[in-house]
């Protein structure tokens, strides 16, 4: 019903051990009833950092950030879409939060101020899904303009484009309906490999460093998707109620890729050019065009 963002739920299960598991569902507490919301949440995140801050997405074009901490208090509203507002996602230290929606929208916004950093500009239309990489270096954004683009958050940078349709569509002709919308996107836990789902049927992985899949499977009205923890599994969830898994590529990271992901998960980009280092080696751990 409208205005009802999420009801969480706990269940008690101390008397398992003795009883067995059917007591495992026998007690089920509400613990919380969170209302402001005026119209469908599509999308709800959690700040990595374990300080039980929820962020929710909603058609209703806000963002509401709550503290379960504090019995659901609303902290703050996030507003500047002008739309419905689809996804949104955490970077991986908690400071910054990316929310995407209609009308070609890709925000990113200070945590710590609940200020708006910057609009990325490049999607021709909706953008549905976002993600960011284990290091927080990098955002990747899904749009039904069949495109998946990889961005520097730091500064707006496009740094890799993955589309699903050749040649891609013209922003005149981007808005149009066809079979190669993308509807989810996912980082893997390597930072090295990226998954989408379009509506051509088929879940895609790709390497940050390649723009050509580096394998694909057959998936029909696939809508959703995550990595397992080890990033060894792909999960996605389609709209006939199915989940399927797939093993997915295995590779070695280059020492580059290490080296680029120990130093970006304490530094920002403009950090590492300001470094005192050779021009070489700024490029070897920079994520470059």
């Amino acid at each position: 019903m409208p205005g009802i963002v999420c009801s969480i739920s706990i269940t008690w299960d101390s008397m398992a051990e003795e009883q067995g598991p059917t007591l495992l569902l026998l007690l089920r507490k509400l613990l919380l009833n969170l209302v402001d919301h005026t119209e469908v949440v599509r999308d709800l995140t959690f700040a990595p950092d374990g300080s039980l801050i929820l962020v929710s997405a909603s058609r209703d074009k806000t963002l509401r950030v709550w503290d379960l901490k504090d019995d659901g208090n609303m902290m703050k509203v996030l507003r500047g879409h002008q739309n419905w507002v689809y996804s949104c996602a955490f970077s991986p230290n908690s400071s910054m939060l990316c929310s995407v929606g209609a009308s070609k929208a890709v925000f990113l916004w200070n945590m710590d101020k609940y200020t708006m950093i910057r609009k990325l500009e490049g999607h021709h239309h909706d953008v549905v899904a976002c993600d960011f990489s284990p290091d927080g270096a990098l955002l990747a954004t899904a749009s039904y303009d069949t495109r998946v683009f990889i961005w520097d958050p730091y500064n707006g940078d496009i740094l890799m484009e993955f589309g699903h349709l050749f040649p891609p569509p013209t922003p005149i002709f981007a808005g149009g309906a066809n079979d190669r919308w993308v509807r989810a996107v996912s980082f893997s836990h390597d930072g090295l490999h990226v998954a989408s789902l379009a509506d051509d049927k088929m879940v895609r992985f790709w390497r940050i460093d390649e723009d050509y899949p580096v394998q694909i499977a057959p998936l029909s009205n696939g809508l959703c998707c995550a990595f397992s923890t080890d990033g060894s599994v792909l999960a996605a969830g389609t709209h006939d109620g199915s989940v399927y898994f797939w093993a997915t590529p295995r590779q070695v990271p280059s020492l580059q890729h290490l080296c680029r992901m120990s130093i970006r998960r304490v530094m920002t980009t403009q950090e590492v050019q300001d470094l005192p280092v050779p021009s070489k080696v700024l490029e070897f751990l920079s994520y470059r065009i």
